[in-house]
């Protein structure tokens, strides 16, 4: 296998910049840089020197094969931020036989194909470079560190026993089987099944956590919802007047409330109007308002708008500076007034939605946990029936390739494991 390198931090003038090398070539690119190789997980000072020319005065570290981030032995070189000296090193590096430049994820995917990482982990380190709230780093960092691995192992094992006993009584009925496993068989299918019910009904809330929520707010025209965008963004991200209608599309503000990732929509105002190009706007508006997580209704004393507020939506009354409203969350978008306690509102509205979150949070780790409750559901179904054992087995095979895309791994060795150490068959 090549041994790779590459940048392991920004391009552009910083005080540090590091380099990795991973692969069976990468100590002696250390030790043709250093003259010596410094002691495995140890951070050493060392004069990086191609021939007599001095490069850089670096930290180093080397990690040994099956401790470090890919499974290979690896090393870094931790040098001073300024690009002339990274391109230094790196032509150093790039001069060497048998070394190369990595390839995009090419140092993740070893650390998948050398068993460093499950393919979730893999999809929590992308969410983890990529997470804006607080939030969304928890939930990464709970994917990183194995979270869906540990559940579907848990899921895993068993239904492995499910399926060692349902063979057990296939090919060795006249052994040292129990007469009946039905009742055990059922039990361990109807807790998996009801923990993946459970994984399910949160899926919803991880994605949101992941994906972002909606917020959308939603009045009738000149009621001031450009103004409280304004107010919510801290800038002037929408065009506000005097004149109803100003808005004919929907804006957007990608925001941080409370860690959450949310995105204010500012909509056209809801009324009946003859003008096409309005009329426009305000079918996108009652749509994107629609499919929003939220909605905050604006009203200003007059009639309520278009659209009917769902369960859970917050109502908020306008222009708090020209008077107090009658209700009693009020805000002024020119002000302030009112808006730290609407962002608590809307906050704590949505934190509600996110508790119970699921570990599974992306649509591939839905659908596969979906297609295993699916083969469990009939599983059980032909168990109650007393359907024969050979297709109960293969509906539990069925649910056990569908957790396996979470996961990677399940073999005959495990099944086999289970039935002989369980029911002492060998002879």
């Amino acid at each position: 296998m090549d041994t790779i390198f590459a940048p392991a931090t920004a391009r552009g003038r910083a005080g540090v910049a590091v380099i990795r090398l991973s692969g069976p070539g990468a100590w002696a690119a250390v030790m043709a840089l250093c003259g010596d190789l410094p002691a495995p997980r140890r951070a050493s000072l060392r004069v990086l020197r191609l021939g007599d020319e001095a490069l850089d005065e670096a930290v180093v570290l080397t990690f040994a094969k099956g401790a470090s981030f890919t499974g290979e032995e690896s090393a870094e070189f931790h040098i001073h931020g300024a690009p002339a000296t990274a391109a230094a090193v790196l032509r150093a590096l790039t001069g060497m036989n048998g070394l190369r430049p990595a390839e995009a994820g090419e140092f993740t995917r070893r650390a998948l194909e050398n068993g460093r990482l499950d393919l979730a982990q893999v999809e929590g380190l992308a969410d983890l470079l990529e997470a804006e709230t607080e939030a969304q780093r928890r939930q990464a960092l709970r994917v990183l560190s194995g979270a869906v691995g540990e559940r579907a192992e848990d899921w895993r094992r068993d239904l492995i026993r499910a399926m060692a006993l349902t063979e057990a009584t296939i090919d060795f009925a006249d052994e040292d089987v129990p007469v009946d496993v039905t009742p055990e068989v059922g039990a361990l299918i109807g807790g998996v099944a009801q923990s993946l019910g459970a994984e399910l009904g949160g899926f919803a809330a991880a994605e949101r956590i992941r994906d972002g929520f909606e917020v959308a707010i939603v009045g009738r025209p000149n009621a001031g919802k450009s103004t409280l965008l304004n107010a919510l963004a801290g800038r002037e991200a929408a065009i506000t007047s005097e004149y109803a209608g100003t808005t004919r599309d929907v804006i957007e503000v990608r925001m941080d409330l409370g860690g959450l990732p949310v995105t204010i929509l500012d909509t056209a105002g809801l009324r009946e109007t003859d003008d096409p190009v309005e009329s426009i706007g305000i079918a996108r508006a009652l749509d994107r308002a629609g499919q929003a997580d939220l909605r905050v209704f604006l009203l200003d004393g007059a009639e309520p708008p278009l659209l009917a507020p769902h369960p859970g939506d917050i109502t908020v009354h306008g222009k708090a500076d020209l008077g107090p409203g009658p209700g009693a969350l009020a805000v002024s978008g020119k002000t302030g007034a009112g808006i730290d306690r609407l962002i608590a509102e809307i906050t704590g509205t949505l934190s509600q939605r996110t508790a119970g979150s699921a570990v599974i949070i992306r649509e591939r780790h839905r659908k596969a946990v979906s297609d295993a409750l699916a083969s469990l559901e009939s599983a059980r179904d032909g168990l109650h029936a007393g359907r024969e054992a050979e297709i109960i087995a293969e509906d539990l095979r069925r649910a056990v390739r569908a957790l396996d895309s979470l996961i990677g791994r399940v073999d005959v060795e495990d099944l086999l494991d289970e039935i002989f150490s369980s029911f002492c068959i060998g002879k």
